[in-house]
């Protein structure tokens, strides 16, 4: 278990194979993905990476104003379907692209994807739907 902002950071910065592994890997509690995520905005994106972070954590993360941070949530597979569906109105086309093909995206997430403004995104959400 990774016990403190300090350690997730020396983890995540590591050039060891297996600390960067630990960081992606190891549980955290709830209060330092807090600290890490208030303090810490640089590390958002490696916060969301986390096999354990918690759907509470990623609800947060869902709502950043870095792109990328939003695109690292859109990852997750363990996204619930409402954080799905308000990342699939998401600005930034690379965060709805990433729904589209997020192996759990329902199919209220993908008729909704289907209709993007985007056609790749669109045809991509119509070729999961016939799958």
């Amino acid at each position: 278990m990774i016990r403190d902002a300090e350690e997730f950071i020396r983890l995540r910065t590591s050039d060891t194979p297996a600390d960067y592994q630990r960081a992606a890997t190891d549980e955290v509690p709830i209060e330092v993905w807090h600290e890490i995520i208030q303090h810490h905005p640089d590390m958002r994106s490696s916060v969301a990476h986390n096999k354990t972070v918690p759907v509470e954590i990623l609800t947060i993360l869902a709502r950043d104003a870095d792109p990328s941070v939003r695109l690292s949530v859109a990852m997750k597979n363990k996204l619930p379907a409402e954080l799905m569906m308000k990342l699939a109105d998401d600005e930034e086309e690379e965060v709805r692209r990433r729904i589209v093909y997020n192996k759990n995206a329902s199919i209220d997430v993908l008729r909704k994807l289907s209709t993007d403004d985007l056609e790749d995104i669109a045809k991509a959400a119509r070729e999961r739907l016939t799958q």
